[in-house]
């Protein structure tokens, strides 16, 4: 193979890998022992899990959250970080919590071609659990549109106090 394309090759599998590559690294600066996804399976609802960790979607209009108007944040249902404040929410009619932007640094996405249109999806960026897509169809300021599974997130009201972050124990 010529240097040219092999170079060419290195950069895409770089660019392809690059989510990936960001959310195991966040792990690590952490200082978190690596775990299956299965480790996550006793700390969360059955079709939780499957949300989270087997990127299933959850029936449209079935989330709660979806009528929830409080001021507060949305964090990860697994892991607990951060990761929308209720300032982005909004009622996009398409039956699942939404939202203009993430919080900084909350979120990794990659693509998903599960329907053969190619989408984004988007993860959170501490523990990998999935979270929905993103698409470019939102209000301003953004014009984007964060479409979450409502069974992936808990809500956190103004005034409470956040949950600490969790971390399944080590299956090592």
């Amino acid at each position: 193979m010529n240097p040219a394309r092999r170079a060419t090759l290195r950069r895409l599998a770089l660019a392809l890998s690059a989510p990936l590559l960001s959310s195991r690294s966040l792990a690590a600066k952490d200082q978190r022992p690596a775990v299956e996804h299965a480790a996550w399976r006793p700390l969360l609802s059955a079709a939780a899990f499957e949300v989270l960790f087997e990127e299933a979607t959850e029936r449209p209009y079935s989330s709660p959250l979806n009528d929830e108007k409080r001021g507060g944040r949305y964090h990860c249902a697994a892991c607990y970080s951060p990761l929308f404040s209720s300032a982005a929410k909004y009622d996009s009619g398409t039956g699942w919590p939404s939202f203009t932007e993430a919080l900084p640094k909350a979120m990794g996405t990659k693509r998903d071609f599960k329907l053969l249109i190619p989408r984004t999806e988007y993860h959170c960026v501490t523990c990998g659990g999935h979270q929905g897509h993103v698409f470019n169809d939102g209000p301003r300021p953004t014009g984007q549109r964060w479409c979450n599974n409502g069974l992936a997130l808990r809500f956190v009201p103004e005034g409470e106090a956040a949950p600490a972050l969790r971390w399944p124990a080590s299956t090592g």
